[in-house]
């Protein structure tokens, strides 16, 4: 029965003045004092052994020893304070199995190192995927086991923001998909995806894009060669014409179809026929703004540009200029008539940026995040009244990432759009003078 300390120590005390009065008594009360000492010092000895024989016994089962007083409650504090901690430990034994088996059952690999790599855990499809056994390479250096130079880099740089791609080293036709978490101090954990199915219906559908792309281009030829020959034709009937034009426009429209989409897959390939300079961002923007006016023609927009620095862009020219064409042109096509287009090139302590505003007729920004998806369209109505392709700002999506840059948007409905691209600091070089040119 636990009770409270006071009054064990109520009891000791009574004990402690029986003895001194008992001692009184028969006049001997040094000596009666002397035995107590040694027979409660004995008795707390051979309590303090019955635990240490208790604690330490290999039958874990064997039942508490009985006593009474303090090293009664003591026994009863000890047992109860020992259930439950195998109650906690049996939980949470079966918790970590739950976990294991609920990890064993998935199909992605999962690996847990430390924080300098060793390998912790891992598995049932990571040893499928990455080869492991778990009775030899338990605490080795998973750098050790997978030793593909690009997969050492991407796991030592601490920076997974995106993630690798990469053969499985057990089988080089398995496409993995690894994806790492930092947590606790610099542990890792990994997750590992087999991807090679997706990458082959992506390969599929990038071969299927190239080659009807490549063969619908001569039969286009072919019909707007017929058409126009037709259109300058004096023995066409009149009441042709309207169908004829029509017929050329739409003609136009999928020939721009097909080159825009031969210019994505060019650079979502990156087949490395273009290589890497200097671009001079601020001659590039005044080119393709000359251009843009030739385009707004009497719509008289009013295009400005404000260059805020000189720095120059390490990166492919001709991707470049299709990513700030398709920008400025869309911002023309997209503002009415006499509307203002601004075009900003500026730097500060993150990089540069290039700014593309207009005061056109916007859109929901509901459409921002599938804006630059393939012929996604946030007013349908838009592209088929401007003959647009809905390719462009896909292309412009992939130049970005060509060269490690971001895209933001920003529009309101009826009042304009703001597209920013954002280039960081080690594609820039650096130039000390800055000019401020407004046109």
């Amino acid at each position: 029965m636990h009770k409270r300390a006071s009054e064990h120590l109520r009891f000791m005390i009574w004990v402690l003045l029986t003895a001194v009065l008992f001692g009184l008594i028969i006049d001997e009360l040094i000596f009666v004092l002397l035995l107590s000492f040694i027979a409660y010092s004995v008795w707390t000895v051979r309590q303090a052994l019955r635990l240490h024989t208790w604690l330490y016994s290999p039958n874990k089962d064997e039942t508490i020893p009985e006593s009474y007083g303090l090293w009664g409650d003591l026994f009863e504090g000890l047992y109860h304070s020992q259930q439950q901690n195998l109650k906690a430990r049996d939980r949470l034994s079966r918790m970590i199995n739950r976990v294991r088996s609920s990890a064993n059952a998935l199909r992605d690999g999962v690996v847990m190192t430390n924080a300098i790599g060793q390998l912790d855990w891992w598995n049932d499809a990571a040893t499928r995927l990455f080869g492991f056994d778990e009775k030899k390479d338990q605490a080795q250096l998973i750098t050790n086991l997978f030793r593909d130079p690009e997969f050492i880099a991407y796991f030592e740089q601490k920076q997974y923001d995106d993630p690798l791609e990469i053969n499985s080293p057990t089988d080089p036709n398995l496409i993995l998909r690894i994806h790492i978490t930092l947590f606790g101090e610099d542990e890792r954990l990994m997750l590992a995806q087999d991807i090679t199915r997706l990458h082959h219906l992506e390969q599929m559908r990038k071969d299927f894009v190239s080659n009807v792309s490549h063969e619908m281009r001569t039969p286009l030829t072919v019909i707007r060669g017929y058409v126009e020959t037709m259109l300058d034709s004096p023995d066409a009937p009149s009441r042709w014409q309207r169908a004829l034009r029509s017929m050329e426009g739409q003609t136009q429209r999928l020939e721009a179809i097909i080159s825009d989409l031969m210019l994505l897959e060019k650079y979502e390939s990156k087949d490395g026929s273009d290589m890497e300079g200097e671009v001079d961002m601020s001659a590039l923007i005044q080119s393709v703004c000359k251009d843009a006016e030739l385009y707004s023609g009497d719509r008289k927009h009013s295009i400005r540009i404000e260059l805020d620095s000189l720095s120059t862009v390490w990166g492919i020219e001709s991707q470049l200029r299709s990513a700030v064409s398709n920008l400025v042109f869309n911002a023309v096509k997209y503002t009415p008539a006499g509307g203002d287009v601004l075009i900003k090139w500026l730097q500060d302590h993150a990089g540069c940026h290039l700014l593309v505003k207009d005061t056109g007729c916007g859109f929901d920004p509901v459409h921002i995040p599938r804006l630059t998806e393939r012929f996604y369209r946030a007013d349908p109505s838009r592209n088929q009244n401007t003959g647009g392709s809905g390719l462009g700002l896909a292309i412009v999506k992939h130049v970005l990432i060509n060269h490690s840059a971001t895209l933001e948007v920003n529009s309101v409905l009826n009042q304009g759009s703001e597209f920013t691209c954002h280039f960081p600091n080690q594609r820039i070089i650096d130039h000390s003078s800055s000019v401020q040119q407004q046109r």
